[in-house]
């Protein structure tokens, strides 16, 4: 098996493999006890927080182990509104943050705060001018990804940082940590170990001295009094040592996967028609790329390619367990269907990518061979065709509009009526894929039905 979604979880590292063995012997009484074994744990402990604070670059009393990335992003924002809930209860995130953040932002909204959220451009990523024009006198947290988790496109997190004043700034590290320097500029920091090669089961939340945190939890004496419970200190000791590892690796690594990922985003174009790659080219983690495929269900091009031994993740939702396009594409405004994200592991030999494009013709070509899109035009054409596609999910609106579009002359118009959430995003985005010219909505009265949308196409190819 060809594993390319180490953005969901990395493997263990060889070095916290080697660590947790040494740690569970070591480390597994009590570090808040006085007594030699506890003492022993502790130690294990203080060193442990040493070197993700040298690598994170913060002091050690700044680090918190948390049970996950999740938590760590949840009661680093909680804290530092509570800390700050003199100042107001506004809040500013992007829109491509991890969903712990969105849900975090709408708990926040329910109690009585506002949130505000900062757009991104067609390659995910945030202006700092324009994020920082969402601040009022009442924000009291700002939160940026360092990188997208879905398309990869690093964040311009010192450049907005320059901007907020006194606002704290939480970046949310997670798919960053390791692999890349810790941009300067934030307040708290949050990452997850089975991001980087470590055990799941640790996160890491960082907050700066002199930053106004209170624990939005009941008191507790452990980690500072922000994270609640018995910390695992094997599992920490692990993440500590396999972070380290990451790091020293890194600058080699990176050039490598840099190089691989730079073939996948070259060549997947020139091999397979009617794809996007998405997120940005340049300002990007070094081993992930995602691309769209017209006319395919993602879901199903995953199950197909990991029948053929490569196991690589979607960011797109239109599948059979979720109705609604991926937040990240949505925000971005790409073509949302047929998502594909491979992340690669270090070590990730250069063979695995050269089959997985031998691959990928074949398999896309076979998903959209029952399609029928090259059927030939019917005989008749008319100057309006009504598509009713309403009840139906993406892609089969857009499979639709590209096997029927040669109904109409040129100048003529496809009114494509669809009441699923990716069209809004997905017809634009075929239309600019293919020559098309998109002419808007209409209501869809106008067209002799009640609900859904009316999307106008012109055939101009």
């Amino acid at each position: 098996m060809s594993y390319f979604d180490v953005a969901s979880t990395a493997p263990l590292h060889p070095v916290a493999r080697q660590a947790l063995t040494a740690a569970l012997d070591e480390g597994w009484a009590d570090p808040a006890r006085l007594y030699r074994s506890g003492r022993q744990a502790r130690m294990l402990l203080d060193a442990a927080r040493e070197t993700v604070a040298e690598v994170l670059g913060c002091r050690a009393d700044e680090v918190s182990f948390t049970a996950s990335g999740t938590q760590a992003v949840q009661l680093g924002m909680l804290g530092a509104l509570t800390g700050r809930r003199r100042t107001g209860r506004h809040l500013v995130h992007s829109a491509v943050e991890h969903s712990s953040v969105l849900h975090t932002a709408e708990r926040v909204a329910a109690d009585g705060g506002s949130v505000s959220v900062a757009p991104v451009d067609r390659q995910g990523r945030v202006t700092a001018p324009e994020f920082a024009a969402l601040l009022r006198d009442d924000t009291a947290l700002a939160v940026l990804q360092s990188a997208n988790h879905e398309v990869g496109t690093l964040q311009p997190v010192e450049e907005t940082a320059a901007l907020l004043g006194d606002v704290p700034l939480l970046v949310d590290a997670a798919q960053s940590a390791g692999r890349l320097p810790v941009p300067a500029g934030w307040s708290l920091l949050t990452a997850s170990a089975h991001k980087w090669g470590g055990p799941a089961g640790v996160g890491v939340l960082a907050v700066r001295k002199g930053v106004r945190y209170a624990s939005p939890l009941p008191a507790d004496e452990r980690e500072s009094g922000r994270v609640p419970g018995y910390v695992n200190v094997p599992a920490i000791v692990a993440a500590a040592a396999s972070l380290r590892a990451v790091r020293a690796e890194a600058e080699t690594e990176n050039a490598r996967l840099h190089a691989l990922v730079d073939r996948i985003r070259r060549q997947v174009p020139q091999l397979v028609p009617e794809v996007e790659v998405v997120g940005d080219p340049v300002h990007r983690l070094p081993h992930l790329v995602t691309f769209s495929c017209l006319y395919v269900d993602g879901e199903v091009l995953l199950t197909e390619l990991d029948r053929e031994g490569f196991a690589v993740s979607s960011g797109s939702s239109c599948t059979s367990s979720t109705l609604t396009p991926s937040h990240v594409l949505a925000a971005m405004g790409v073509l949302t269907e047929g998502n594909i994200r491979i992340s690669l592991p270090p070590g990730t030999p250069e063979a695995d990518i050269t089959r997985f494009l031998d691959l990928l013709p074949r398999l896309v070509a076979d998903v959209r061979a029952p399609l029928g899109l090259d059927l030939p035009a019917p005989a008749g054409t008319t100057d309006t065709l009504v598509l009713d596609m309403l009840g139906k999910r993406c892609p089969l609106p857009v499979i639709e509009l590209a096997k029927r579009i040669t109904e109409v002359p040129i100048g003529g118009t496809v009114v494509v009526l669809a009441d699923d959430a990716a069209a809004r995003l997905d017809i634009p985005a075929w239309c600019d894929m293919r020559s098309q010219t998109y002419a808007g909505e209409a209501l869809p009265t106008d067209y002799g039905f009640t609900h859904g949308t009316a999307y106008l196409i012109t055939r101009t190819a």
